[in-house]
Formats: C-alpha cells, structure tokens, sequence
C-alpha cells in the first residue's frame, strides 16, 4: 500500500445532533453514468446557522459556504433560500467499500451488491495532520471505545494548557464517540466524536469524522476486511444523461491546506489527459472557467455530446 501525508489517525466524526438525516443513499448509476443526487433548497429560519442546517439536511460546514457564496454562515436570514448541494459526482475510484475525497470533505460507502451508495459529510485532518491518500482496509472495529491519545496529542494539548489523561473512557467526554473502525494503517481509525462542530472541515489529527448518528449507522453495514480508498480530487468529471458535467473543490496540497495550484493549469491537465472527452463532447470552456473559480461543490454541464454525422443529416432533412 502507497500512502501519502500519513497522520496519527484517520476517523470519521459524528455528532451528537439527535434525528440527524447526514446520510443519503442513492442506487448507483449505471456503467458509464457518473452523477447522484439532485440539488434543493430550502428557507432558513430566524435561529438557523450552516451548521444546524449542515445537520438538519446532512452537509458539512464549507460544502454548505460553498454552494450559498455570499450568504452570512452564522446568520443567514429569516426566508433565505438555502441551496443543499446533494448532487455529487462520484470519484474516480472503484465502487466498492468506503472512498472518501479530501477536497470534497465526504465519505461514500457503495453496498457490498452493487445496488446502492451512501454519502456522509466528514471532517478531515488539519493543518500538520494531514489526512493519507492510498488504499487499506477495515482491520477493526470497536463499539464504545476508549481513546488512547498519542503523546504527540498529549504534548500539544498540554501547551495549551489542556492536560489529557492516558486513558479517556467510553462516554460522552471520548473523543473517539460511539464507534471506531481501524485501518489496516497504524494510527489511523474511522470514528465518532464528542464535538458537533468541524464535519466537512480541516479539524482532525489526520482523522475523518463523522456525526455520532452517521457513524451509528454506518458501522454494521461495514464488515472487515472492507477496503478503504482515499483519494485527493477536487475536479471531478462525470457524464449525466449525455452530458459531461464538471464538479470542483477547493484543492489541498499534501499537508492538507488550500492549495495555491494554477487552477485553470490543473483542469487543463486534466482534459489532457482523458483525450476522448474531447473527442465526445463540445465544451464550454468559459463555463469550465467560471466553474474552477467559483469553486461551489456543485456539478456543472460543460459539455454536450457532438452528434454523429447521420444525425446531422437527419436533422437538416
């Protein structure tokens, strides 16, 4: 296995907001189909923030900024329609078990019968614990867990005057929340948490989190041995009924910070490198230009399919 940006732990955090609906399940397009979901909206009330909203609907706090750019996170507004960015295109990784996309701050889990995937917002590793990209699996899995903090933990949290014990047990104090899975990559765990805040953003020591009702839902359905694929995608390519549609992301770089990449470069690259989409599709490309900039989580139609030249006649007939 080949991992880059290896932390001390990679976990998906729940919170504790009971009633949560972060997970949504979607039948899994058919090959060659690459978007699931749909976008809504709803209107905020008077005591709404991104994140209540973000729990409510099951989203993390940037995807939500994102995709409502210019709207106040902590005070939306009474009647403010709220767009739910709930379309995704999946990565470009195999449909099977757990893939997580950093940039995206998400988690998808495809069944193990091929019918169905479900997607959670997560919480990746910070600034300094960056989240590892590669390939493992689930080695184990634990229910009430205790959290054993590494001392590189302890150390930074004592230089802040917060001192942890060597051991914190199973409750609603433990980090760790309801449910952990290990990966077959030392240091590194799936699980839940004590904090609500921080799903969808860089708040992990190199763990993805995931709300405590998300990862309560998650675990069982989750057998050992499951493999577990992380990737680093912040431009996402996918065809919909026809069409290319262009999903983008704030890119990280390997220490899981915005990254500064020549944007327009980078998808430049990544057309380069898929030569038949070209041939496929006519693209729009200052709609791909704006789509890179706007950098709003949300799929974009950037191209439509050239018709054949029998078409074409047809047509003019």
């Amino acid at each position: 296995m080949k991992f880059k940006g290896l932390a001390s732990c990679v976990a998906l955090v729940t919170g504790l907001f009971s009633g949560s609906v972060a997970a949504t399940e979607y039948a899994l397009p058919a090959p060659g189909e690459h978007v699931v979901g749909s976008l809504r909206k709803v209107q905020a009330q008077y005591e709404d923030t991104f994140e209540t909203l973000g729990e409510r609907h099951g989203f993390g706090h940037l995807e939500m900024i994102a995709a409502n750019p210019g709207v106040d996170a902590w005070l939306p507004g009474e009647g403010r329609d709220i767009v739910l960015p709930g379309q995704h295109v999946l990565p470009e990784a195999p449909r099977r078990g757990i893939v997580v996309n950093l940039p995206e701050y998400r988690l998808y889990y495809f069944s193990e019968d091929q019918q169905s995937v479900v997607t959670y917002p997560v919480g990746i590793g910070r600034e300094g614990w960056s989240s590892p990209i590669g390939e493992t699996r689930v080695a184990r899995k634990e229910a009430n867990p205790s959290w054993y903090p590494p001392e590189s933990v302890r150390k930074e949290h004592a230089a802040e005057g917060d001192f942890l014990p060597q051991v914190v047990p199973p409750g609603p104090d433990n980090p760790m929340g309801p449910y952990k899975m290990n990966l077959a990559l030392s240091g590194y765990v799936i699980h839940g948490t004590n904090k609500n805040f921080g799903i969808g953003m860089r708040v992990s020591h190199g763990c993805f989190r995931l709300r405590n009702d998300d990862i309560s839902a998650l675990f069982p359905q989750v057998p050992l041995g499951t493999t577990v694929t992380i990737v680093n995608q912040p431009y996402k390519l996918g065809i919909h009924e026809g069409d290319l549609y262009l999903e983008v992301h704030t890119p990280l770089d390997e220490d899981g910070r915005p990254s500064s990449v020549d944007r327009l470069a980078a998808i430049q690259g990544l057309f380069a490198s898929k030569p038949e989409l070209t041939e496929r599709f006519r693209l729009d490309w200052t709609l791909i230009r704006d789509t890179v900039y706007a950098e709003q989580g949300i799929p974009q139609r950037i191209g439509t399919a050239f018709r054949s030249n029998q078409s074409q006649a047809a047509l003019a007939r």
